[in-house]
């Protein structure tokens, strides 16, 4: 009995320790008093956690303020120098690292182009050698690092950590937690990158006060995470969120994943890009020409953004059709989720300004009245960085809920 006594004070007080942690996040600088107030805790339980936050440098105490007439108090805050985290993103075509203290302020990061076609072995070697990096730069720092957050393109097992399938980077079965948390000795979390991307702006991004969204990532295909009551939703197995597989036209063009008429076929970068170089070869006249310097194959999704904000009309036509594309595809999910926000993430980020307008009359045109009274659209916080800051997310995420301390 009293094992058990002692295993549940333990929890719960881990349970108030996380709470704490929460909203010296999310709220500070905060005083004692406040503490007390927000959680519903008694003075003498905060006072006793915040001395141990103290003790361990997780927290630290700021300037002098008043709490009432003649009761001064030390305001709180988490301690930057009390711990990192490193949030890794594995893309098709590049590795971003991020070193990231507990204020979520980036210490140290380095983003490399690499080549899918050198394969697995290789780019986890690199990507493993930037981590050994990071862990030396946060020695350097004095910081003790918390964990490793990693986003992949693909199917991701989270309670194993196994990479399950990435079709654009022809992975399967990559036992990515089991891998690094035995090289590094680290705790290792691993997300879908869209995921990822959605639980880092609801953390640090757009979305921090929704508790509805759907985060859509255009990199190479198209992902999605989505955020119900908060939560990221998973699914039964763990693989919701694969909206760019969605079966669009049964038809239509062969998908990496090695189907037909997805989404991503329609609305992806590398599809915009086809479908650009197509039209080049057959006799449109375009900037993009001249852009690429000649070479149609070289064209990027970046230059057909540049192009079309000049008035191109090739590329007005191709983002004017992804744009109508992705808005009839959000109407239908507007329609299932209900949420309060559509976030236009990765490269859809940069074409932004230019295809939310038609995306937001193809929504009104196709979705039902009530659900679509309360979305509203926004561009990532983060753009490019937005799936490693998730991963910054993921690792945060565990250490404020479940501290070791």
């Amino acid at each position: 009995m009293a094992a058990k006594k002692t295993a549940d004070h333990t929890y719960v007080r881990k349970l108030n320790t996380a709470t704490i942690l929460h909203l010296l996040r999310i709220a500070a600088p905060v005083s004692r008093a406040e503490l007390a107030k927000q959680t519903g805790l008694n003075r003498s339980t905060v006072s006793s956690i915040v001395n141990h936050l103290l003790q361990h440098d997780l927290a630290r105490e700021t300037e002098l303020q008043r709490e009432g007439i003649g009761r001064p108090g030390m305001s709180l805050t988490l301690n930057p120098n009390g711990g990192a985290v490193i949030g890794v993103d594995i893309g098709v075509d590049f590795i971003s690292v991020v070193l990231a203290d507990l204020l979520v302020q980036a210490r140290w990061r380095v983003h490399v182009d690499v080549d899918s076609g050198l394969g697995q072995d290789v780019i986890v070697s690199q990507a493993e050698a930037i981590i050994e990096e990071a862990l030396q730069k946060a020695a350097v720092f004095n910081l003790r690092v918390f964990g490793i957050g990693v986003g992949v393109p693909g199917l991701v097992d989270v309670q194993t950590g196994v990479l399950k399938l990435a079709p654009n980077l022809r992975w399967q079965n990559v036992p990515i937690k089991a891998m690094w948390q035995d090289r590094f000795q680290l705790p290792v979390y691993v997300e879908n990158e869209a995921n990822a991307a959605a639980l880092g702006e609801h953390y640090f991004g757009v979305a921090q006060d929704v508790h509805d969204f759907i985060y859509l990532s255009a990199g190479v295909g198209l992902g999605g995470g989505i955020m119900l009551q908060g939560q990221l939703f998973r699914g039964s197995g763990g693989y919701a969120g694969e909206i760019g597989h969605m079966t669009i036209d049964v038809d239509g063009a062969q998908c990496s994943c090695g189907r037909r008429g997805c989404w991503e076929t329609v609305v992806g970068p590398r599809a915009v890009e086809r479908m650009i170089r197509t039209q080049i070869r057959e006799g449109a006249v375009s900037l993009l020409t001249e852009m690429a310097q000649g070479d149609v194959e070289a064209i990027r999704f970046d230059q057909i953004v540049d192009a079309a904000g000049q008035g191109d009309a090739v590329a007005v036509a191709a983002l004017h059709n992804v744009a109508v594309s992705l808005g009839v595809g959000i109407a239908n999910l507007v329609n299932v989720f209900n949420p309060e926000m559509v976030v236009l993430g990765g490269r859809l980020r940069l074409a932004g300004e230019l295809i939310t307008p038609t995306i937001t009359q193809t929504v009104q045109q196709n979705s039902l009245q009530h659900p679509l009274e309360s979305v509203k659209f926004a561009n990532s916080a983060h753009g490019a960085e937005a799936c490693v800051m998730g991963a910054i997310a993921l690792v945060m995420d565990n250490v404020l809920r479940e501290p070791t301390i």
